[in-house]
């Protein structure tokens, strides 16, 4: 992969803060004039790598399509579920009035509200999980949480979506 243009913009002005941004193919990094070469090079790194996370941040990809909703799905499973969950679809449906996801253990089946597309990455993962779990304990019993809280931030996205849910006035619920 070839490395990515830069360009550091030194000014006079600037006297304590590193910015930078993306024009074109090029990444500009406006530095206080005063800073060393070997400062210099540190705060392109770090800017690129700050950019680099934002930019994926912001392109979640399991958030593109009900077919890399799938293949995320795929991936938890292994991580959080020993691969024992095996969806047979999952897609992204309208906006549900009262639940975040629904499941259908019958048929294997998993749907995810189309307000779940704005939400971090991590928050989506819980929800994901939590379906899953449902493919193989369908009740919401001590079984199914031991499941659950095998995804390290399930606690924190439970509270990301009450209070989403409280700000917004919907009412949701996990399941």
């Amino acid at each position: 992969m070839a490395e990515p243009l830069v360009e550091v913009r030194r000014s006079k002005r600037r006297t304590r803060t590193v910015t930078a941004y993306r024009e074109g193919d090029t990444l500009v990094v406006l530095i206080p004039a005063r800073l060393s070469k070997a400062e210099e090079a540190h705060w392109v790194a770090e800017m690129q790598r700050r950019l680099l996370r934002d930019e994926t941040k912001r392109r979640t990809p399991s958030k593109a399509s009900d077919a890399a909703l799938l293949t995320r799905c795929t991936e938890l499973s292994a991580r959080h579920l020993a691969g024992r969950a095996v969806p047979t679809s999952v897609r992204w449906v309208p906006p549900m009035r009262t639940r975040w996801a629904s499941c259908t253990p019958a048929d294997g089946t998993i749907r995810v509200s189309e307000k779940l597309r704005r939400v971090p990455g991590w928050v989506l993962d819980y929800v994901l999980v939590h379906e899953l779990a449902h493919l193989i304990e369908a009740a919401h019993n001590a079984r199914f949480w031991s499941l659950v809280r095998d995804y390290p931030r399930t606690d924190r996205a439970i509270g990301y979506l009450e209070g989403l849910s409280a700000a917004a006035g919907w009412g949701m619920t996990e399941d």
